[in-house]
């Protein structure tokens, strides 16, 4: 089966910086887009990031020019790095991957979740 793995996630001060990554390993045929999402407390889970095969990105108005995600095709790994970290960024951070397995069909594969959690 397909697993998706996130890590990275701690607590750190405002200001600070995090990487955190995402692994899918099983029977993968081939990956699409990759992407972050993030849920907060007391919200909704919203968009973070996301990267195509092709290294197309794009991402939320309130990290851009902050984070930075990017993949690694070889590795089946997607990153996401997290730069002038804020409260409002504390969150748990979950990976998502457009995977088409051997033998079956396309199917969109989540982590378990990484907590991140910016506080002086």
């Amino acid at each position: 089966q397909v697993h998706v793995v996130e890590s990275g996630g701690g607590l750190v001060q405002p200001g600070g910086s995090l990487r955190l990554s995402c692994a899918a390993s099983g029977s993968i045929f081939r990956i699409d887009a990759m992407g972050w999402y993030r849920q907060a407390p007391g919200k909704q889970r919203e968009l973070v990031a996301t990267v195509t095969r092709g290294s197309s990105t794009n991402y939320a108005d309130s990290v851009k020019g902050r984070f930075t995600i990017s993949r690694d095709n070889a590795k089946n790994t997607v990153y996401l790095q997290m730069n002038s970290l804020e409260p409002e960024d504390t969150a748990v951070y979950y990976c998502n991957a457009e995977i088409l397995p051997y033998g079956s069909r396309w199917a969109v594969s989540w982590g378990q979740g990484t907590q991140v959690t910016v506080s002086s």
